[in-house]
């Protein structure tokens, strides 16, 4: 009788491989954001210029482009926290998106990288932040959103160009919004590089 040929070796290899795929297809997408950022951005009259692009994923799903912009081109998270001027960070949203996911999203991300103590002194900001997109429905694809700091004013929320109210918070505020994406324990570290300039592979 003719043996029956071993197919579990076979369907492990093409697991594997189709690991590999996903895995090599997510880290070029998040490297290289779908969506055409321009090059400078103006807050306040003041040029920023774009340090670095990529996209949001949650496991293989798109959730959102996101680019930052500095004053200057910067070399690390560090110099980025530390960025003497305004800054913007501008989105757009690659499918619809429940507010409250993404307002619980921000804020998880938020607490993920500060101190207790940060998390308690700002609570009225952060308090805002959530009550501003969880305020919506969703956001449907293709909606873009963007975060300004001015220094000495604080923290503007846009959402499709119009403000959402006024400033909140101070500096140290706007570098716990960063530390969302650039923090130790960032949304995504490989959007983290893509955000700090890092080349595609």
């Amino acid at each position: 009788m003719k043996a029956t040929p071993d197919r579990a070796p076979t369907a492990a290899r093409l697991a594997g491989a189709w690991t590999l795929a996903l895995a090599s297809l997510t880290f070029t997408a998040q490297a290289q954001a779908a969506t055409s950022f321009e090059p400078t951005a103006i807050v306040q009259g003041t040029p920023l210029v774009l340090q670095g692009m990529g996209t949001r994923y949650r496991a293989i799903f798109r959730v959102y482009d996101v680019a930052l912009y500095l004053p200057r081109k910067v070399a690390s998270a560090e110099e980025a926290l530390q960025a003497k001027g305004p800054v913007r960070l501008s989105f757009v949203a690659l499918r619809d998106l429940p507010g409250t996911d993404l307002g619980r999203s921000f804020i998880k991300g938020l607490v993920s990288n500060a101190t207790p103590e940060q998390v308690n002194r700002y609570t009225p900001a952060s308090n805002r932040l959530i009550e501003i997109f969880s305020g919506r429905k969703k956001l449907a694809e293709g909606d873009a959103f963007a975060m300004e700091f001015v220094p000495g004013q604080g923290t503007t929320f846009f959402i499709q160009g119009q403000a959402q109210g006024g400033p909140v918070g101070d500096a140290e505020y706007f570098q716990m919004i960063l530390r969302i994406w650039l923090g130790h324990a960032p949304a995504d570290a490989m959007l983290k590089d893509a955000l700090l300039g890092a080349p595609a592979p």
